[in-house]
């Protein structure tokens, strides 16, 4: 897998190099030529990258994201961070709070993407997610309206209307009681996998344009269900999605070490 790299943004770069002292910011830009210097205060090269990786990510112009624009913007970040400095902003309560607090973030995100680089998701892994996704999500998925109703004697009756060739989606305005009364019932297309099991078994027995003939049950109420139309389910091939679920097991490890630090930590 292809480890993904933490960038910072330059706002929370700025307040970095505000928050250490001028001494650090020298000695980690080491003999590197600066990008310029502004009132004897070199730029250290790496911000190029700060800035750079951020107007990336905001899909920022081919101008933006030229030499010279970023030359400009770091140009202006340090002679606003020096009128800042000399109006003594650094030493306002809030703003020490704020450069104190975005200090940790960033040690944060170094620490998490360490974490991810010494725990990385291996391909097997992520075949094996993207198969048990395809499983799950099965071979159709369904059009479907639906009328929920508190009571099986509702539920009943709205059946018997519907014999009596009354409208399913007037019905659904007037007495459903989920949301998607608005819509008469339209639930749109769905996956038996994100319904719940009692009404994705009597959907699927369902033909096109059939209602169910008794009342479901699950955990909220009694169902009246219409199935409008089925087609077969469009799975992305695994190079397509491969990147998020990734992303997804990423953000599983990553909850499992807060929990690890949390479980081992004095909090009060």
């Amino acid at each position: 897998m292809t480890r993904t790299k933490t960038y910072l943004p330059l706002a929370l770069a700025a307040a970095l190099a505000l928050a250490l002292p001028s001494r650090t910011l020298a000695a980690e830009a080491g003999a590197e030529k600066p990008i310029a210097t502004v009132n004897g205060v070199a730029i250290p090269p790496i911000y190029v990258e700060f800035i750079r990786r951020e107007r990336l990510a905001r899909g920022q112009s081919d101008e933006a994201l030229s030499d010279a624009a970023i030359r400009d913007a770091l140009i202006a970040a340090e002679l606003l961070a020096q009128e800042a400095l000399k109006a003594g902003m650094d030493k306002d309560p809030k703003m020490v709070a704020l450069l104190a607090f975005q200090r940790k973030e960033l040690l944060g995100r170094a620490v998490l993407e360490d974490y991810l680089r010494k725990h990385p998701v291996s391909e097997e892994t992520l075949k094996s997610e993207y198969e048990k996704a395809k499983a799950k999500a099965g071979e159709s998925e369904y059009r479907v309206r639906h009328i929920l109703v508190t009571s099986e004697k509702e539920a009943k009756d709205i059946i018997a209307q519907l014999r009596k060739k009354a409208k399913f989606e007037d019905l659904a305005k007037k007495q459903s009681k989920d949301t998607s009364a608005g819509n008469g019932g339209d639930l749109g297309w769905v996956s038996p996998s994100n319904l719940v099991g009692e009404f994705a078994d009597a959907m699927a027995k369902l033909k096109k344009g059939e209602y169910s003939k008794t009342p479901v049950q699950t955990r909220f109420g009694w169902h009246v269900i219409r199935l409008d139309d089925a087609r077969p389910v469009k799975i992305p091939g695994y190079d397509e999605v491969k990147g998020r679920i990734a992303q997804q097991l990423q953000q599983i490890e990553v909850r499992k070490y807060l929990r690890e630090l949390a479980g081992n930590a004095k909090v009060e």
